[in-house]
Protein backbone atom coordinates (compact mmCIF):
# COMPACT_ATOMS: atom_id res chain seq x y z
CA UNK A 1 0.00 0.00 0.00
CA UNK A 2 1.31 3.91 -0.54
CA UNK A 3 2.54 5.60 2.17
CA UNK A 4 0.98 8.93 1.07
CA UNK A 5 -2.09 10.62 2.05
CA UNK A 6 -3.38 11.53 -1.14
CA UNK A 7 -6.43 10.00 -2.39
CA UNK A 8 -5.52 8.52 -6.08
CA UNK A 9 -9.11 6.87 -6.65
CA UNK A 10 -10.65 8.31 -9.32
CA UNK A 11 -7.56 9.80 -11.50
CA UNK A 12 -7.52 9.34 -15.02
CA UNK A 13 -5.03 6.53 -16.71
CA UNK A 14 -4.63 6.28 -20.58
CA UNK A 15 -3.05 2.74 -21.38
CA UNK A 16 -1.65 2.64 -25.23
CA UNK A 17 -0.99 -0.72 -26.49
CA UNK A 18 -1.56 -2.86 -29.92
CA UNK A 19 -2.07 -6.29 -28.44
CA UNK A 20 -5.13 -7.05 -26.63
CA UNK A 21 -4.00 -9.30 -24.52
CA UNK A 22 -1.60 -6.63 -22.97
CA UNK A 23 -4.50 -4.03 -22.91
CA UNK A 24 -6.63 -6.71 -20.80
CA UNK A 25 -4.00 -7.67 -18.65
CA UNK A 26 -3.31 -4.10 -17.79
CA UNK A 27 -7.18 -3.53 -17.51
CA UNK A 28 -7.31 -6.57 -14.58
CA UNK A 29 -4.05 -5.10 -12.84
CA UNK A 30 -5.04 -1.21 -12.52
CA UNK A 31 -8.95 -1.43 -12.15
CA UNK A 32 -8.67 -2.78 -8.58
CA UNK A 33 -6.84 0.87 -7.74
CA UNK A 34 -9.78 2.81 -8.54
CA UNK A 35 -8.06 4.49 -11.04
CA UNK A 36 -10.19 5.72 -14.13
CA UNK A 37 -9.17 4.21 -17.50
CA UNK A 38 -8.83 4.89 -21.15
CA UNK A 39 -7.66 2.51 -23.72
CA UNK A 40 -5.82 3.13 -26.81
CA UNK A 41 -4.24 0.52 -29.64
CA UNK A 42 -2.80 2.95 -31.62
CA UNK A 43 -0.50 6.09 -31.42
CA UNK A 44 -2.90 8.27 -33.06
CA UNK A 45 -5.38 6.94 -31.18
CA UNK A 46 -4.22 7.61 -27.83
CA UNK A 47 -3.29 11.25 -28.73
CA UNK A 48 -6.78 11.48 -29.82
CA UNK A 49 -8.10 10.34 -26.27
CA UNK A 50 -5.45 12.08 -24.36
CA UNK A 51 -6.05 15.63 -25.94
CA UNK A 52 -10.47 14.91 -25.21
CA UNK A 53 -9.91 13.52 -21.83
CA UNK A 54 -6.43 14.76 -20.30
CA UNK A 55 -5.44 11.78 -18.56
CA UNK A 56 -3.22 12.09 -15.26
CA UNK A 57 -0.63 9.67 -16.63
CA UNK A 58 -0.12 7.67 -19.75
CA UNK A 59 1.51 4.11 -20.03
CA UNK A 60 2.65 4.01 -23.59
CA UNK A 61 3.70 1.09 -25.48
CA UNK A 62 6.59 1.86 -27.96
CA UNK A 63 6.95 -0.65 -30.73
CA UNK A 64 3.14 0.14 -32.62
CA UNK A 65 1.99 -0.21 -36.05
CA UNK A 66 1.75 3.63 -37.52
CA UNK A 67 3.17 6.09 -35.64
CA UNK A 68 5.24 4.09 -32.55
CA UNK A 69 5.68 4.89 -28.92
CA UNK A 70 8.23 7.91 -29.03
CA UNK A 71 6.67 9.70 -31.82
CA UNK A 72 3.29 9.59 -29.94
CA UNK A 73 5.06 11.00 -26.52
CA UNK A 74 6.83 13.30 -28.96
CA UNK A 75 3.54 14.96 -30.27
CA UNK A 76 2.07 14.70 -27.05
CA UNK A 77 5.02 16.72 -25.33
CA UNK A 78 4.28 19.19 -28.60
CA UNK A 79 0.44 19.94 -27.47
CA UNK A 80 -0.46 22.69 -24.94
CA UNK A 81 -2.70 20.56 -23.09
CA UNK A 82 -1.02 17.46 -23.07
CA UNK A 83 2.41 18.56 -22.74
CA UNK A 84 2.53 18.28 -19.09
CA UNK A 85 1.11 14.98 -18.92
CA UNK A 86 3.65 12.00 -17.47
CA UNK A 87 4.35 8.92 -19.68
CA UNK A 88 5.52 5.76 -18.83
CA UNK A 89 6.91 3.70 -21.30
CA UNK A 90 5.70 -0.30 -21.82
CA UNK A 91 8.04 -1.95 -23.82
CA UNK A 92 10.40 -5.20 -24.71
CA UNK A 93 13.23 -3.13 -25.90
CA UNK A 94 15.70 -3.76 -23.72
CA UNK A 95 18.84 -1.60 -25.65
CA UNK A 96 20.40 0.90 -23.66
CA UNK A 97 20.06 3.06 -26.46
CA UNK A 98 16.21 2.56 -26.40
CA UNK A 99 15.61 3.55 -23.20
CA UNK A 100 17.81 6.45 -23.10
CA UNK A 101 15.30 7.96 -26.13
CA UNK A 102 12.57 7.00 -24.14
CA UNK A 103 13.45 9.91 -21.47
CA UNK A 104 14.97 11.63 -24.07
CA UNK A 105 11.95 11.95 -25.76
CA UNK A 106 10.06 13.15 -22.63
CA UNK A 107 9.08 9.75 -19.96
CA UNK A 108 9.33 9.91 -16.92
CA UNK A 109 9.97 5.90 -16.32
CA UNK A 110 10.21 2.90 -18.38
CA UNK A 111 9.02 -0.74 -17.58
CA UNK A 112 10.22 -3.36 -19.37
CA UNK A 113 8.13 -6.41 -20.84
CA UNK A 114 7.15 -9.24 -19.67
CA UNK A 115 5.89 -6.47 -16.50
CA UNK A 116 5.02 -7.97 -13.26
CA UNK A 117 1.32 -6.51 -12.25
CA UNK A 118 2.89 -4.97 -8.78
CA UNK A 119 5.62 -3.58 -10.41
CA UNK A 120 3.20 -1.47 -12.84
CA UNK A 121 0.90 -0.70 -9.25
CA UNK A 122 3.96 0.68 -7.79
CA UNK A 123 5.23 2.46 -10.72
CA UNK A 124 2.12 3.76 -11.85
CA UNK A 125 1.24 4.62 -8.14
CA UNK A 126 4.42 6.96 -7.54
CA UNK A 127 4.34 8.67 -10.72
CA UNK A 128 0.77 10.14 -10.44
CA UNK A 129 1.53 10.84 -6.35
CA UNK A 130 4.42 12.71 -7.66
CA UNK A 131 2.14 14.06 -10.77
CA UNK A 132 -0.42 15.31 -7.78
CA UNK A 133 1.78 16.78 -5.37
CA UNK A 134 3.65 18.59 -8.10
CA UNK A 135 0.25 20.48 -9.01
CA UNK A 136 -0.42 21.41 -5.50
CA UNK A 137 3.02 22.76 -5.22
CA UNK A 138 2.47 24.65 -8.43
CA UNK A 139 -1.06 25.73 -6.91
CA UNK A 140 0.04 26.74 -3.58
CA UNK A 141 2.85 28.87 -5.79
CA UNK A 142 0.09 30.45 -8.09
CA UNK A 143 -1.72 30.83 -5.30
CA UNK A 144 0.77 32.68 -3.08
CA UNK A 145 2.28 35.04 -5.99
CA UNK A 146 -1.46 35.86 -6.73
CA UNK A 147 -2.05 37.39 -3.04
CA UNK A 148 1.67 39.24 -3.69
CA UNK A 149 0.08 40.58 -7.04
CA UNK A 150 -3.10 41.52 -4.81
CA UNK A 151 -0.89 43.24 -2.10
CA UNK A 152 1.14 45.34 -4.70
CA UNK A 153 -1.96 46.32 -7.16
CA UNK A 154 -3.73 47.67 -4.08
CA UNK A 155 -0.49 49.52 -2.72
CA UNK A 156 -0.41 50.78 -6.02
CA UNK A 157 -4.34 52.02 -6.10
CA UNK A 158 -4.05 53.79 -2.78
CA UNK A 159 -0.94 55.11 -3.70
CA UNK A 160 -2.94 56.76 -6.49
CA UNK A 161 -5.54 57.66 -4.75
CA UNK A 162 -3.41 59.60 -2.21
CA UNK A 163 -1.96 61.73 -5.11
CA UNK A 164 -5.98 62.33 -5.71
CA UNK A 165 -7.27 62.86 -3.09
CA UNK A 166 -5.41 66.44 -2.57
CA UNK A 167 -7.44 68.06 -5.31
CA UNK A 168 -10.21 65.48 -5.63
CA UNK A 169 -11.87 64.32 -1.95
CA UNK A 170 -13.26 61.52 -3.76
CA UNK A 171 -10.56 59.66 -5.63
CA UNK A 172 -12.95 58.61 -8.21
CA UNK A 173 -11.09 60.41 -11.24
CA UNK A 174 -8.41 57.89 -10.94
CA UNK A 175 -10.88 54.92 -11.22
CA UNK A 176 -12.64 56.49 -14.08
CA UNK A 177 -9.56 57.55 -16.00
CA UNK A 178 -8.17 54.08 -15.54
CA UNK A 179 -10.68 52.52 -16.71
CA UNK A 180 -11.16 54.93 -19.94
CA UNK A 181 -7.20 53.88 -20.48
CA UNK A 182 -7.74 50.13 -20.42
CA UNK A 183 -10.56 50.73 -22.98
CA UNK A 184 -8.81 52.83 -25.21
CA UNK A 185 -5.91 50.22 -24.53
CA UNK A 186 -7.89 47.56 -26.40
CA UNK A 187 -9.38 49.21 -28.99
CA UNK A 188 -6.28 49.84 -29.95
CA UNK A 189 -5.06 46.43 -29.99
CA UNK A 190 -3.48 46.16 -27.06
CA UNK A 191 -3.43 42.48 -25.52
CA UNK A 192 -5.73 41.46 -22.46
CA UNK A 193 -2.71 41.31 -20.30
CA UNK A 194 -1.12 44.81 -21.86
CA UNK A 195 -4.74 46.34 -20.73
CA UNK A 196 -5.39 44.85 -17.44
CA UNK A 197 -1.51 46.15 -16.61
CA UNK A 198 -2.46 49.49 -17.67
CA UNK A 199 -5.73 49.77 -16.19
CA UNK A 200 -3.58 48.91 -12.47
CA UNK A 201 -0.78 51.52 -13.73
CA UNK A 202 -2.92 54.60 -14.66
CA UNK A 203 -3.51 55.63 -11.94
CA UNK A 204 -0.31 56.62 -10.69
CA UNK A 205 -0.30 59.36 -13.55
CA UNK A 206 -0.33 62.35 -10.99
CA UNK A 207 1.39 60.15 -7.98
CA UNK A 208 4.06 63.34 -8.42
CA UNK A 209 1.25 66.08 -6.97
CA UNK A 210 2.28 64.22 -2.96
CA UNK A 211 5.16 66.90 -3.63
CA UNK A 212 3.44 69.73 -4.82
CA UNK A 213 2.86 72.27 -2.25
CA UNK A 214 -1.09 72.91 -1.54
CA UNK A 215 -0.66 76.77 -2.14
CA UNK A 216 -0.34 75.33 -5.68
CA UNK A 217 -2.10 72.48 -6.35
CA UNK A 218 -5.33 73.70 -4.46
CA UNK A 219 -5.19 77.64 -6.11
CA UNK A 220 -8.29 78.09 -7.14
CA UNK A 221 -7.67 80.81 -10.03
CA UNK A 222 -4.77 81.15 -12.58
CA UNK A 223 -1.30 79.87 -12.01
CA UNK A 224 1.04 82.40 -12.51
CA UNK A 225 4.51 81.61 -14.29
CA UNK A 226 6.73 80.13 -10.92
CA UNK A 227 3.42 78.31 -9.81
CA UNK A 228 3.02 76.52 -13.00
CA UNK A 229 6.66 75.66 -13.13
CA UNK A 230 6.38 74.27 -9.79
CA UNK A 231 3.11 72.16 -10.68
CA UNK A 232 5.18 71.05 -14.17
CA UNK A 233 7.43 69.52 -11.45
CA UNK A 234 4.62 66.50 -10.43
CA UNK A 235 5.97 64.73 -13.49
CA UNK A 236 8.97 64.30 -12.56
CA UNK A 237 8.60 63.41 -8.82
CA UNK A 238 6.12 60.66 -9.81
CA UNK A 239 9.02 59.14 -12.10
CA UNK A 240 10.95 59.09 -8.91
CA UNK A 241 8.70 58.12 -6.56
CA UNK A 242 8.26 55.14 -8.81
CA UNK A 243 11.56 54.75 -9.52
CA UNK A 244 13.61 51.53 -9.13
CA UNK A 245 10.39 49.38 -9.38
CA UNK A 246 10.91 45.77 -10.21
CA UNK A 247 7.17 44.60 -11.34
CA UNK A 248 6.05 45.27 -14.59
CA UNK A 249 3.28 47.16 -13.38
CA UNK A 250 4.92 49.37 -11.47
CA UNK A 251 7.69 50.06 -14.59
CA UNK A 252 4.02 51.02 -16.37
CA UNK A 253 3.53 53.69 -14.29
CA UNK A 254 6.63 55.09 -13.83
CA UNK A 255 6.32 55.72 -18.44
CA UNK A 256 2.92 57.00 -17.26
CA UNK A 257 3.81 59.33 -14.69
CA UNK A 258 6.42 61.14 -16.41
CA UNK A 259 5.14 60.77 -20.20
CA UNK A 260 1.29 62.01 -19.67
CA UNK A 261 1.74 65.66 -20.15
CA UNK A 262 3.54 65.02 -23.25
CA UNK A 263 2.44 66.68 -26.42
CA UNK A 264 1.81 64.96 -29.97
CA UNK A 265 3.52 68.06 -31.47
CA UNK A 266 6.47 68.19 -28.45
CA UNK A 267 5.17 71.14 -26.94
CA UNK A 268 4.58 69.16 -23.79
CA UNK A 269 6.48 68.48 -20.81
CA UNK A 270 8.90 67.63 -19.02
CA UNK A 271 10.87 66.22 -22.22
CA UNK A 272 9.37 67.52 -25.00
CA UNK A 273 9.00 64.13 -26.95
CA UNK A 274 6.87 64.49 -29.95
CA UNK A 275 4.74 61.87 -31.78
CA UNK A 276 5.54 58.12 -31.26
CA UNK A 277 8.64 59.33 -29.30
CA UNK A 278 5.99 59.19 -26.41
CA UNK A 279 5.39 55.95 -24.91
CA UNK A 280 1.67 54.82 -26.35
CA UNK A 281 0.86 54.73 -22.53
CA UNK A 282 1.72 57.55 -22.15
CA UNK A 283 -0.35 58.85 -25.42
CA UNK A 284 -3.53 56.48 -24.21
CA UNK A 285 -3.77 58.19 -20.90
CA UNK A 286 -3.01 61.74 -21.92
CA UNK A 287 -6.43 61.57 -23.57
CA UNK A 288 -8.28 59.49 -20.57
CA UNK A 289 -6.94 62.01 -18.31
CA UNK A 290 -7.92 65.27 -19.69
CA UNK A 291 -11.38 63.85 -21.28
CA UNK A 292 -12.52 63.30 -17.62
CA UNK A 293 -10.34 66.44 -16.13
CA UNK A 294 -12.82 68.20 -18.54
CA UNK A 295 -16.03 66.14 -18.24
CA UNK A 296 -15.23 67.34 -14.04
CA UNK A 297 -16.13 69.58 -11.69
CA UNK A 298 -13.26 71.00 -9.55
CA UNK A 299 -12.97 73.42 -7.59
CA UNK A 300 -11.29 76.13 -9.90
CA UNK A 301 -14.04 75.10 -13.02
CA UNK A 302 -17.33 73.98 -13.57
CA UNK A 303 -18.01 70.19 -15.44
CA UNK A 304 -18.02 70.28 -19.12
CA UNK A 305 -20.21 68.90 -21.37
CA UNK A 306 -19.56 65.64 -23.43
CA UNK A 307 -19.82 66.99 -26.40
CA UNK A 308 -17.78 69.96 -25.46
CA UNK A 309 -14.82 67.83 -24.26
CA UNK A 310 -14.98 65.50 -27.14
CA UNK A 311 -14.95 68.53 -29.59
CA UNK A 312 -11.57 70.01 -27.30
CA UNK A 313 -10.35 66.18 -27.81
CA UNK A 314 -10.77 66.27 -32.04
CA UNK A 315 -9.85 70.19 -32.49
CA UNK A 316 -6.51 69.03 -30.72
CA UNK A 317 -5.73 65.96 -32.77
CA UNK A 318 -2.36 65.91 -34.35
CA UNK A 319 -1.48 68.93 -31.73
CA UNK A 320 -1.78 68.14 -28.19
CA UNK A 321 -3.20 64.01 -28.77
CA UNK A 322 -2.36 61.35 -30.97
CA UNK A 323 -4.34 61.41 -34.17
CA UNK A 324 -4.92 57.59 -34.24
CA UNK A 325 -6.18 57.69 -30.96
CA UNK A 326 -9.28 60.47 -30.53
CA UNK A 327 -11.12 58.46 -33.38
CA UNK A 328 -11.18 55.06 -31.22
CA UNK A 329 -11.87 57.09 -28.37
CA UNK A 330 -15.19 58.41 -29.94
CA UNK A 331 -16.05 55.07 -30.87
CA UNK A 332 -15.61 53.58 -27.18
CA UNK A 333 -17.30 56.70 -25.94
CA UNK A 334 -21.04 54.37 -25.30
CA UNK A 335 -18.85 52.30 -23.03
CA UNK A 336 -16.70 55.69 -21.63
CA UNK A 337 -20.06 56.48 -20.70
CA UNK A 338 -20.78 53.67 -18.74
CA UNK A 339 -18.14 53.86 -16.77
CA UNK A 340 -18.72 58.19 -16.33
CA UNK A 341 -21.92 57.12 -14.79
CA UNK A 342 -21.13 54.30 -12.96
CA UNK A 343 -18.47 56.09 -11.11
CA UNK A 344 -19.66 59.75 -11.27
CA UNK A 345 -19.17 61.75 -8.32
CA UNK A 346 -21.51 62.39 -5.38
CA UNK A 347 -23.46 65.67 -5.40
CA UNK A 348 -22.13 68.32 -2.87
CA UNK A 349 -24.46 68.93 0.23
CA UNK A 350 -25.12 72.10 0.94
CA UNK A 351 -25.43 72.99 4.89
Amino acid sequence: MSQSNLNLAGLKVLVVDDTPTNLAILRQTLEPEGYKLFFANSGEKAIEIATKNLPDLILLDVMMPGIDGFETCNRLKNQTETKNIPIIFVTAKTEMEDIIEGFEKGGVDYILKPFQQREVCVRVRTHLELSELRKNLEQKVQERTQQLNDSRLEIVRRLGKAAEFKDNETGLHVIRMSQYSALLGKAYGMSDEECEMLLNASPMHDVGKIGIPDRVLLKPGKLNDEEWEIMKTHAEMGAEILSEGTSEVLKMSQTVAITHHERWDGSGYPKGLKGEEIPLVGRIVTIADVFDALTSERPYKKAWSVEDAIKVLEEESGKHFDPSLVPLFKEILPQVLEIKERFCEPESSED
